[in-house]
């Protein structure tokens, strides 16, 4: 694959670069900021918190001495503190030997252990903070859906034959109770596909049955990011009405032609509620085999075209309180956090494709297409995105937040950290595995499918 191919014209290469650089510099500031800050509060001195490297652009100096500058490469950033050599946080001899012991103790080479170990921690600390941040404020502004099956909108279908109403509760489904959202998802889930399906509901007071839709139509709930679906226009809410000519009703119908179709281009009949009527067009899209965590772990790889399931009614919201709302964002940032480290661990396994390690350019074309679906996609991609970096930033590998970490780990059980003359050499070794990985995950984005 020649690079100019992932280019497909200067707009589109330039907004990719801006949503890269504008997520990357928001997760970086973040990271750096918790290194500078708890480094503050535990008295060691930042002498430059810098987001970018190379040529200064733009800097002013606090009245605590520490010069805040951007420069001219926006791909990361760093603190550099008191009695730092560089931005890695290598130690200045020199300087450090003609200061006072008091002077000393404001550097990162000279403060307490407690002090330089929580100020290394907070980096990528400040990472999954960051994520449950968004999570948090995002339950909060758009609610979660209530324990019990009441519709609060529903979504236009091309037949028009949506029955039920805003304010309805499901009491049952064909028969099936169905006293919480769950147990009528589960319901939806084993009914056998019918064109329409008896839906027993509480309306204004009183239980009636009537007649509605699968619950599970094919409607589109989700678009994956850099899938066949996103490029080719398909939206959320979109009703497949047909593929290759053969009608469709149910969203398994879709599911099931995807699998058996493989990597063969696949013919769309598409119906979007644009307007009071709606619009029919068709498109062709070509599978991609794509990998994705399955519900109770573990990681499947099969042809998709992108197409997440859409129920055919809205759940009603309510707001959950600060405390529910922080429990829920901790328990999806955990929940980041172990899919993340499974996937890794299936890599390093070969369980799942090496491929599946991305690189800045992959990076990039995942910032583009988040930022093209919308500004809340964008947003849930700088959480999953400052999670990566967290994690990333703890593996015990020297240059990284873990490797100094694992250095400070050594100092607490030998009453000494390593020699000068050790972090010299594991400190090369780790910037040339670094760099290794760099490497391939750079390769993985020019030459993987």
């Amino acid at each position: 694959m020649e690079f100019m191919n992932l280019i497909p014209s200067f707009g589109n290469f330039a907004w990719t670069i801006a949503a890269f650089v504008i997520a990357l510099s928001i997760i970086v500031a973040v990271h750096e900021y918790g290194h500078y800050i708890v480094g503050r509060w535990s008295g060691i001195h930042a002498d430059v918190f810098s987001l970018g490297f190379g040529p200064v652009l733009f800097s002013r100096v606090d009245k605590r001495g520490t010069r805040w500058q951007f420069a001219a490469f926006p791909l990361g950033g760093y603190v550099k503190f008191k009695g730092d050599s560089d931005a890695a946080s290598g130690k200045d001899g020199e300087t450090i030997s003609t200061l006072s012991a008091e002077e000393r103790r404001h550097t990162m080479h000279g403060a307490p252990l407690w002090a330089r170990a929580a100020t290394v921690l907070a980096g990528p600390m400040f990472n999954f903070i960051l994520t449950m941040v968004i999570y948090f404020a995002v339950t909060l502004h758009f609610g979660i859906a209530t324990d019990r099956p009441v519709i609060g909108a529903v979504k236009p279908l091309p037949d028009n034959s949506q029955t039920l109403l805003a304010g309805d509760e499901v009491l049952a489904v064909n028969g099936v109770q169905t006293p919480d959202l769950q147990s009528f998802i589960t319901a939806a889930r084993a009914l056998e596909i019918a064109p329409t399906v008896d839906y027993t509901i509480a309306r204004a007071g009183r239980d009636v049955t009537i007649a509605g839709p699968f619950p599970f139509p094919a409607l589109v709930g989700s678009i994956a990011l850099e899938s066949a679906a996103q490029d080719a226009g398909l939206a959320e809410g979109d009703v497949i009405l047909a593929i290759n000519g053969q009608p469709v009703s149910a969203f398994m119908d879709l599911v099931n032609f995807v699998k058996d179709s493989k990597d063969a281009p696949v013919s769309l009949q598409v119906w979007r509620a644009d307007d009071a009527e709606g619009t029919r067009f068709e498109t062709t899209l070509t599978p991609r085999l794509t990998t994705n965590p399955m519900p109770g772990g573990g990681f499947e790889e099969r042809y998709l075209i992108g197409l997440g399931e859409g129920l055919m009614f809205t759940p009603e919201l309510y707001t959950p309180g600060p405390v529910e709302a922080l429990s829920i964002s901790a328990q999806r940032t955990w929940t980041l956090v172990k899919t993340s480290l499974s996937g890794l661990g299936h890599i390093v396994t070969g369980a799942i494709s090496s491929c599946n390690l991305r690189g800045p350019i992959g990076i990039a074309k995942t910032s583009s297409a988040a930022a093209s679906q919308g500004g809340l996609t964008f947003i849930m991609m700088i959480a999953a995105l400052s999670t990566a970096v967290g994690l990333m930033n703890l593996f015990p590998i020297p240059v990284l937040d873990g490797g100094h970490l694992v250095f400070h780990a050594y100092e607490a059980i030998t009453g000494k950290p390593p020699s000068d003359g050790a972090l010299r050499v594991m400190m090369m070794v780790g910037l040339a595995l670094l760099l290794s990985l760099m490497a391939f995950a750079l390769s993985n984005d020019l030459f993987c499918p």
